[in-house]
């Protein structure tokens, strides 16, 4: 591992399509299973080959956790992250890929939930999607809206930015729930720098945040 100066994940803007990958490193925390995870964002673009190489089992033997999984490829849909700075970064190399520790998450006594179920993520961070940015929403029974912030090849490696808009018909959502998508007139941002971030995850593995005002 390598320590580095947090001041360098402040700002982060033109990324809307920009490809990722995450690796979760999941042991107990207060409440049950917490996961760290490490991501490859302005690092590199998750080399494929790499990536679908990677031995989960001998990153958790590395690391020294009991349970390591995979998470991408990913695709970023806003435009924009700040990140309050909460110290020195933690940089790792998994395999030959280097990735740093972004977040933290509270995943109760599940290692996999189930599909839309809302997950605290502490993250501090600002996500804005830009006025004019065709954004994609699952909105719960209770009227609470979730924003699409990042789009995943894991279920289906074919999955396209140009096929979001069609999700709806794809998707097994729960008793209530709507998908919707729209063309903002006017910036989206959601705010979770004083409070964890409320995330969620459809059955295709797509990632949404509940949107925060």
């Amino acid at each position: 591992m390598l320590i580095v100066p947090a001041a360098t994940l402040v700002h982060t803007k033109g990324m809307h399509g920009d490809r990722y990958c995450e690796i979760l490193l999941v042991h107990p925390g207060t409440g049950g299973l917490v996961a760290d995870v490490y991501n490859t964002y302005t690092l590199n673009d998750c080399p494929a080959a790499q990536w679908d190489a990677l031995d989960m089992k001998a990153v958790a033997q590395q690391e020294q956790v009991p349970i390591a999984l995979r998470n991408g490829p990913r695709h970023w849909l806003m435009d924009r992250v700040d990140k309050e700075p909460v110290g020195d970064a933690t940089h790792a190399d998994f395999g030959g890929i280097e990735m740093v520790r972004l977040a933290t998450v509270a995943l109760g006594s599940v290692v996999n939930p189930a599909p839309y179920t809302v997950h605290e993520v502490d993250r501090r961070t600002v996500f804005t999607f830009g006025r004019g940015r065709r954004v994609y929403e699952l909105v719960a029974a209770d009227g609470t809206t979730y924003v699409m912030q990042t789009w995943s090849q894991q279920i289906d490696p074919t999955l396209t930015q140009a096929d979001l808009a069609r999700l709806g018909d794809r998707l097994q959502l729960p008793d209530g729930w709507t998908f919707r998508t729209r063309r903002l007139r006017s910036p989206l941002r959601v705010v979770t720098t004083a409070a964890p971030a409320h995330v969620l995850q459809d059955d295709l593995m797509n990632s949404y945040s509940q949107e925060t005002g």
